[in-house]
């Protein structure tokens, strides 16, 4: 599955006039407490010790809902997965599953997101306590 799959409809949308980076930073701040919450929650009932939070302006057809922008006022929706999930899926290749583990920071000190912007997606680590 390629990310351009995961996306919805995008092309009628217009992207913010600063780095979308600069917004993201602000909704994480905003959300960091209940993220941790939901990864420690993943954690604990074995759903995965790699959880992965999903940010994103658009539709993306990849984990579950946990915060919406529209209800909160902010811009960026946060949605909850695992990388068991991003390998079923083909986002993590099979031939770089080791290598994602191996950069995989601490799910208790870090949040893991994979930011999907319209030009793409990437992952990205936030700390917890800044």
């Amino acid at each position: 599955m390629n990310v351009e799959e995961l996306l919805g409809n995008t092309e009628d949308q217009q992207g913010p006039q600063e780095s979308p980076l600069i917004s993201l930073k602000k909704d994480i701040e905003f959300y960091k407490e209940t993220l941790r919450e939901v990864a420690i929650e993943i954690m604990v009932e074995g759903l995965s010790a790699y959880p992965i939070f999903i940010a994103h302006q658009h539709e993306v057809a990849l984990g579950e809902m946990i915060l919406d922008r529209n209800e909160l006022g902010t811009e960026w929706t946060i949605q909850a997965s695992t990388f068991e999930e991003f390998t079923e899926k083909g986002i993590i290749q099979t031939d770089k599953k080791e290598a994602f583990l191996q950069h995989y920071k601490s799910a208790d000190d870090f949040i893991c997101l994979f930011v999907v912007v319209p030009e793409g997606a990437n992952f990205v680590y936030f700390p917890y306590n800044r």
